[in-house]
This record gives C-alpha cells, sequence and structure tokens, in this order.
C-alpha cells in the first residue's frame, strides 16, 4: 500500500499510516473551523464535537462512499449575527435547526425527481468556473491568515509562511513513499516549529486550559422572526454542497451526484446541521480545505476521514489539547490555505479540460465569463438579511444562465443547436 498512488474511498489503511493521515486532515480544517465560533462568541469545543460527530454520520448516511470532512460553515456568518444581536444565540441556533430541516427536506424532493437537472442548470462550462471559484475566492483569506495583507508586514511572519507553503510544495513533489501522503501534516508541524523559533506562538491559553472539559452544551430557542432571517442561507449551502461534491467527484474519479447521490450526501450535511442546532454548535458543511487536501494527497479513503472526526471528538474533551492546536499561528494556517485553495481552483479548470469544453461556441464563452468576473468581482446581492456574493452569487448567476439557454434551446432560437 505504501507504494500504491491511490488510496480509493473504500480501502482501509493501517493503524500507523491511519493515525497520521487522520491527523493531517483534522489539521486542514481546524484553523477555519474554530473562526466561526469565535466570531459567535461561543467555546470552539461544542464545534470539534459535533463537526466529528458530522463526519461520522455523513460517512454513514452516504454508506461509506462520498469522502467529506464537515467543518464550520461560514454561510450563516452574515444572518446569525443579526439575530444573535437582536435575541441572543438560542435563536441563531433554532434558525440553524430550521435551515438543516428544510435542507433535509430539498434532499427528499432530489431523492424524487432526480438530479439529471443539475447538468442543464449547470453545464461543464458554468460548473468549472463555479468550482474553481470554490478555491480562488478564499485566496484573500489565506493571504490574511498569513499576515500578508496587514499594513505593516511583520518578517516573521512571512519566514513562517514560507515555510510551510515552501515544505508543502517541495514535499507534494520529492516525498516518496508514505511520507508522500502526509506533506501537510510535515508542512504543519515544520511551521509550527518556525513559528515557535520566531517565538510568535503563545502558550498561555495551553497553561491556563484544563486536561478534561465538557464540551458547553445549549439548547436552541425559536422565533418566527429569526427563522426568517436566517432561512435565505439554505440557498447558499446547497449551491456550495453541490460545487463541493462535483469537485470531489473530479478528484475521486467517481459520480458522488448518482452514487452514493446527491440526495443522500445533501441530507446528511443538512442533517448534521440541525443536529449542531439542537446541541448549541454550528452549521456544518462539507470543507474545502479537506478536498484540497484529498486532491494533494490522493488519499481519498474515508476511514482516514472516520479517523480525523474521532480524533475532533477526542479533542473536544481535552481542554489542553484543544488549546495547543488552538495555538497555530496565521501564518501556518495561510501558507498551507495558500495551496489547498489553489488546488480546489486548479480542480474547476480540470473539469473545463476534461469535459473539452468548446469555446468556439457562444454560449460557453459567455457563460464562463460573466460567471467568472461574477464571482471575482466583489459585487453583492442582498435578499432580505442574507448577501450573496463570490462563488455562490456566481453558481445562482450560472443557473439562471444555464436554464435561460435551456429554454431557447427548447424554442430553437439559438444559434448554436447545430454544434450540439
Amino acid at each position: 500500500m505504501e507504494n500504491q498512488k491511490i488510496i480509493q474511498v473504500e480501502e482501509k489503511v493501517p493503524f500507523k499510516m491511519l493515525l497520521p493521515l487522520s491527523i493531517q486532515h483534522m489539521f486542514a480544517m481546524f484553523g477555519a473551523s474554530v473562526l466561526v465560533p469565535f466570531v459567535f462568541g461561543i467555546n470552539p469545543a461544542v464545534v470539534l464535537f459535533m463537526n466529528g460527530i458530522g463526519t461520522l454520520l455523513f460517512i454513514l448516511i452516504t454508506k461509506g462512499k462520498a469522502p467529506a470532512y464537515l467543518g464550520s460553515s461560514f454561510a450563516f456568518l452574515a444572518p446569525a449575527g443579526v439575530v444573535i444581536s437582536k435575541w441572543g444565540y438560542e435563536y441563531a441556533l433554532g434558525g440553524f435547526v430550521a435551515v438543516g430541516f428544510l435542507g433535509c427536506i430539498l434532499a427528499l424532493i432530489i431523492y424524487k425527481f432526480g438530479s439529471d437537472w443539475i447538468h442543464v442548470v449547470l453545464p461543464p462550462a458554468a460548473m468549472g468556473p463555479v468550482v474553481a471559484l470554490i478555491g480562488l475566492e478564499l485566496a484573500g483569506t489565506a493571504a490574511s491568515n498569513a499576515g500578508l495583507k496587514d499594513e505593516v508586514i511583520d518578517p516573521k511572519n512571512v519566514i513562517v509562511f514560507l515555510v510551510t507553503l515552501g515544505v508543502a510544495v517541495l514535499g507534494s513533489v520529492v516525498f516518496r513513499k508514505f511520507f508522500a501522503v502526509i506533506p501537510i501534516l510535515i508542512a504543519i508541524i515544520a511551521g509550527y516549529v518556525a513559528a515557535v523559533i520566531c517565538g510568535i506562538v503563545d502558550f498561555s491559553s495551553v497553561s491556563t486550559a484544563s486536561w478534561l472539559a465538557i464540551p458547553n452544551f445549549s439548547a436552541p430557542k425559536f422565533k418566527w422572526e429569526a427563522i426568517v432571517i436566517v432561512l435565505p442561507v439554505l440557498l447558499v449551502i446547497a449551491s456550495e454542497h453541490i460545487g463541493h461534491q462535483i469537485v470531489t467527484s473530479k478528484i475521486i474519479g467517481r459520480d458522488l451526484l448518482k452514487e452514493p447521490g446527491l440526495h443522500r450526501s445533501l441530507f446528511a450535511d443538512n442533517f448534521s446541521t440541525m443536529i449542531s442546532g439542537f446541541i448549541g454548535s454550528v452549521p456544518t458543511t462539507t470543507y474545502g480545505e479537506n478536498i484540497g487536501v484529498m486532491a494533494m494527497t490522493k488519499v481519498y479513503s474515508v476511514y482516514v476521514i472516520g479517523g480525523a472526526a474521532v480524533l475532533s471528538i477526542i479533542c473536544s474533551f481535552i481542554g489542553k489539547l484543544t488549546m495547543l492546536i488552538n495555538s497555530i499561528p496565521g501564518p501556518v494556517i495561510g501558507g498551507i490555505s495558500f495551496l489547498l485553495y489553489g488546488m480546489i481552483g486548479t480542480s474547476g479548470i480540470r473539469i473545463l479540460v476534461e469535459e473539452q469544453v468548446d469555446y468556439g461556441r457562444s454560449r460557453n464563452m459567455a457563460m464562463t465569463s460573466v460567471i467568472f468576473v461574477t464571482g471575482l468581482s466583489g459585487i453583492s446581492v442582498e435578499f432580505g438579511g442574507i448577501q450573496l456574493s463570490g462563488m455562490v452569487l456566481a453558481c445562482v448567476t450560472g443557473m439562471l444562465m444555464g436554464l435561460l439557454f435551456f429554454v431557447l434551446d427548447q424554442l430553437k432560437l439559438t444559434n448554436d443547436r447545430e454544434a450540439e
């Protein structure tokens, strides 16, 4: 197995490989995932607990055929922030439960009527740029985490960033055998050591934390006005989920929309979000960082993903360990994100290449062009309490264009139907 280039979804791995591979996935999601509870002002322990539970539920519901790690969703930040400021976090939890429940209903509708419509509303010329935008729109976040967009750039941050990114890039090219599948973990360790040497790691939270701590569970409260504010996020997370499943399908070489089916993965994603709201955690979503890890390492095993989920649950009960991982500085996270987000962007370009999109056709040229500019321009559209921008707005734009071209085709008004 150590000489095998690809470890597929259903393959088991020996423990000597399972542990470091699982740690690698947990570290990849950690930085972004704990940021959401920090913004909401809650302890990240309950979030780590639910990330692990949600991931295990996802694996179970998708019959172990869809490798995905569930982390904290950023899509809820704006509307949940409004709800928290008006009524408190408990009512935001009620909104999470409602969105998760309706997401499960949407999954059942897809189960009834199928998912072939996706290829109509999001043909390859639209899906390629949408998937690319999942990674590209996060480029600024990676730079900010690394401290490279500060008014005064600290040379120490630059050193740690370059060490982390350099080890990750060179490791992906020169590492062999077992080390070839854990370059992300090795890069994080190298970056952390560099950060300690540069003196930018704060261990104060680690020393004051207790060894054992129960996650801070809490119950939701329901208010119709709060639910209405959060509800439009359903469109965002559905678009995000479809994009993640398609890019993962391209990476592992299997159509996850068909098997185990979009209905199963979407149901699992939203069911996890609903449970999160009931126990006081934040909504979950399939994580781009972990998709990037799979793309880079060619390790797709759900056993590795499940191992990372178990480690996340364990960490949620160990205060000092949680704080130690949480002490990983921004330049390390930024260095890793530079590569992982880029890998996701490249996967979008790969869709265009593999599907042999013909840009001699006006519709393909127009669709890809508009989607890329919409996603990267920074424009946003508001509906009630939610703001659509970036990849999500680009995805909605692509779907509307896809529907428009489909209708025009049915009416025989397009000038390139003979090219089909």
